[in-house]
């Protein structure tokens, strides 16, 4: 009779037998956790930067110096005034005050790279970049926007100050060519001596532009209408949504409403008095 197993042989194990058990996938095994997949490479998201704010500081300073002024005034003829002069000195106080901080402290251009913001003082207009047809910097910096032109009162424009630009740039552009013509020689200083040199390096220094004798000549208005228009250009060209929309005006009551409560008040003070 055979036998269904066969023999044994020394160092085989038979099938089936002494085996460890090998787990099936799934069941009874710890969790692994799977690893975050890796970002997709793509374009890199445009930095964000603050507003860009532009007033006078000569204006500011102005308005602080007047309106101390008249409180200063105001206040005496209050606490010292007999009869009828401590009214007027109230009413002129409610006139002068709001009008003297419109024309001077409110007024503020606030720019990002979707809109522009124009507080004058008695309006503030709000212009999509896309809405703004053209920055102009004449006698007065100009804004067209929306089919309407706005004067721009916090970035006042001096013919001065444009005088002094354009000789500290026609002066920084001779001293650059000197420079360029005496390269290779071996004089250490350019023509006219370390002092010419030390004066271009402080023509650039006060302008704010570096060593940029083309830039030098810049007054401060034409500079602030060119990186208005820089902004301008950047946002249609990348055809940003938040960019478009209507140009949004709103009138400054806080200026208008004291001012006339005031002035109304002290012509009937002067009249009836």
């Amino acid at each position: 009779m055979s036998d269904s197993q066969g023999p044994d042989v020394p160092g085989q194990e038979t099938p089936g037998q002494n085996d460890k058990a090998v787990p099936t996938p799934g069941q009874n095994d710890k969790a692994v956790p799977t690893p975050a997949a890796a970002p997709v490479p793509g374009p890199a998201a445009r930095p964000v930067f603050a507003d860009r704010s532009y007033r006078s500081k000569s204006g500011v300073a102005a308005g602080v110096l007047l309106n101390a002024l008249a409180l200063w005034m105001c206040i005496d003829a209050l606490v010292k005034g007999h009869g009828r002069t401590p009214w007027i000195a109230l009413a002129t106080l409610l006139l002068v005050i709001p009008l003297v901080s419109a024309f001077t402290l409110w007024p503020l251009v606030r720019a990002n790279d979707d809109r522009l913001v124009v507080r004058n003082p008695f309006r503030t207009v709000t212009a999509p970049w896309k809405q703004v047809e053209s920055l102009q910097a004449a006698l007065s910096v100009e804004l067209r926007a929306g089919g309407r032109k706005f004067q721009v009162w916090a970035v006042p424009v001096s013919l001065r100050q444009r005088k002094r630009a354009g000789r500290k740039s026609m002066i920084a552009k001779a001293d650059a060519s000197v420079m360029g013509s005496r390269r290779g020689t071996d004089s250490r200083f350019p023509a006219g001596g370390p002092g010419l040199r030390s004066a271009l390096s402080r023509t650039t220094a006060n302008t704010g532009y570096g060593a940029d004798p083309a830039a030098a000549g810049v007054a401060w208005a034409d500079r602030v209408v060119d990186e208005l228009r820089d902004l301008r250009a950047r946002a249609v060209e990348e055809d940003r949504p938040a960019a478009d929309g209507p140009v949004a005006v709103s009138w400054t009551w806080w200026v208008s409403a004291p001012a006339v409560v005031g002035a109304v008040a002290l012509i009937v003070l002067l009249v009836t008095g």
